[in-house]
């Protein structure tokens, strides 16, 4: 009997789930997986609440409920210049992982070549995989992370079809400048590709930086999907309600695989998501001030301890290299920090290429993220337990 698909070899169990059950069994706090540990406004709790109640509780239109769909519209042409038509332009996805599922489902033929900035999030090597695609990583190395433009150059063959993208970007917290930008848009047009651009986290960028949407480059709108979600910007990441936006036809792609997978989802959150891209500038201003001093407070922290750590400028996660302390397996320290010092962290190392994995020049083994993303008090308690790795 056949029990799983080539789709599928080798992808294993998420290190997500893998580390949830080490915190279970320790009793760790658990700075690994990126969810916030309060929710998000009580007033967008209470519009949910409000559409349960009032019958808002079977199928949503494929494309989402109109009034979220015009939020969408609505939010990128406010924060960043951006026209999008909120009927043929904008769909939601269950989330922002299935968005991009659905984008490269729709979007890439079997043995496409597709560029992706490595170390990236895992759906993205689960999901190329399955689509037959073939990864073309440029890697973002420490300590800077920075885009090496000439790799990103040399990296496109007559078979490459897309960059996706992903900035603030998850791991390493960098956020890509407008001339690094500027540099992926000349190149994404000289060779006519589609940029799948993952920005989940466009409303936590630090010290003043800005969150420039590559969308917003010139000749780009029309070769760009750009995917989003609520979960990051709103401390709603189990409500699972995401979305894309961009010219008609790469959007009808995405939703032509999104219609034979989930076809809609959260009737009832769709609306109460909508408010919440409706707040006042001073809700998001608050709330990547409050995620900045939550990042110093670990950073800080993680440095007193001995860890050299790489202060990121965006997203939830910090990166330390653990090599000061010691250690030069990032994947072996993580599966040991939760008995020794009952804390939970994810290794840099499943972020990379599988290709780069147990080579000596593998540039994740050395790093290990950790989630400021968690109340000042629990990101105390998980320092003082880290006291313990010093011994």
């Amino acid at each position: 009997m056949k029990t799983s698909s080539s789709r599928i070899a080798g992808l294993g169990t998420t290190i997500f789930a893998e580390m949830s059950q080490l915190a279970l069994r320790h009793d760790a706090v658990n700075l690994g997986q990126g969810f916030p540990d309060t929710d998000g406004p009580g007033e967008v709790i209470e519009r949910a609440v409000d559409a349960l109640r009032t019958g808002r509780n079977q199928y949503a239109p494929g494309i989402g409920v109109p009034e979220l769909r015009a939020a969408i519209a609505a939010h990128q042409q406010r924060f960043y210049g951006l026209v999008v038509d909120p009927d043929t332009e904008v769909a939601v996805a269950t989330g922002a992982t299935e968005a991009i599922a659905s984008a490269l489902l729709g979007l890439i033929d079997p043995g496409d070549e597709v560029i992706a900035l490595e170390p990236y999030y895992d759906s993205y090597v689960a999901m190329l995989q399955m689509t037959g695609a073939v990864r073309r990583p440029v890697t973002l190395r420490a300590p800077h992370f920075r885009l090496p433009i000439d790799e990103l150059r040399a990296a496109v063959s007559p078979r490459t079809t897309a960059i996706l993208l992903n900035s603030p970007h998850n791991p390493t917290g960098t956020v890509l400048r407008r001339e690094e930008l500027d540099a992926i848009a000349a190149i994404a047009i000289e060779h006519d590709l589609v940029v799948i651009s993952d920005e989940v986290y466009e409303h936590l960028t630090f010290d003043g930086l800005p969150h420039i949407p590559i969308a917003s480059l010139p000749g780009m709108a029309e070769r760009t999907l750009t995917i989003s979600s609520g979960g990051k910007s709103f401390s709603f990441t189990g409500w699972k309600i995401g979305w894309a936006t961009g010219p008609a036809p790469l959007v009808r792609a995405m939703t032509g695989a999104k219609q034979f997978l989930t076809y809609t989802s959260g009737s009832p959150l769709q609306p109460a998501i909508a408010h919440a891209l409706e707040a006042d500038d001073s809700y998001f201003a608050d709330f990547t001030a409050r995620l900045q001093s939550q990042r110093d407070r670990l950073c800080d922290g993680l440095a007193e301890i001995g860890f050299d750590v790489l202060v990121p400028e965006g997203t939830y996660f910090a990166t330390t290299d653990i090599r000061p302390l010691g250690f030069d397996d990032g994947l072996e320290f993580c599966r040991m920090l939760p008995g020794r010092a009952g804390v939970v962290a994810i290794p840099h190392q499943v972020f990379h290429d599988p290709s780069s994995h147990g080579r000596a020049d593998d540039p994740g083994r050395p790093l290990v993220r950790w989630a400021f993303c968690k109340r000042p008090e629990v990101i105390a308690e998980a320092l003082q337990r880290l006291q313990a790795v010093r011994s």
